[in-house]
């Protein structure tokens, strides 16, 4: 099992996983933009069991459009958002992509919200898409 560890830009809040993600992909809806700064974001789900959150961070909740809440962690230093998850779903954590500043990370597989990409955003050809 690979060690990963993803950080905030200050290295002050921390995530260690101690598996392959569940699941790799790119959301495209407006939040998330928002959220971001960028066109997109992309996340990688783990189960909670692997792992592993050091530092302190601070919460951001918000609904979905689906009506689930999420519950985002972000350095209150440097303000990045590292992980968030999903009430009612307590048993996977979802951790930004980019927190691991790792470009071998493994591809997303799933891209959702097409219907709110970028026109000029090009996604992989075996991505799995949805609206």
């Amino acid at each position: 099992m690979p060690t990963r560890i993803a950080s905030c830009s200050c290295g002050q809040v921390s995530v260690t996983v101690s598996e392959e993600p569940i699941r790799v992909s790119i959301c495209h809806c407006l939040e998330c933009q928002r959220r971001t700064g960028s066109v997109f974001g992309a996340q990688a789900r783990f189960r909670t069991q692997a792992v592993e959150v050091k530092g302190q961070s601070q919460e951001y909740v918000r609904d979905g459009d689906e009506g689930n809440r999420i519950i985002f962690h972000f350095c209150p230093k440097c303000g990045s958002t590292v992980y968030w998850s999903f009430k009612g779903r307590e048993d996977f954590v979802a951790v930004a992509v980019g927190a691991f500043a790792e470009p071998s990370f493994p591809a997303p597989t799933v891209s959702v919200y097409d219907n709110r990409k970028h026109a000029w955003v090009g996604m992989p050809a075996q991505i799995e898409h949805s609206a």
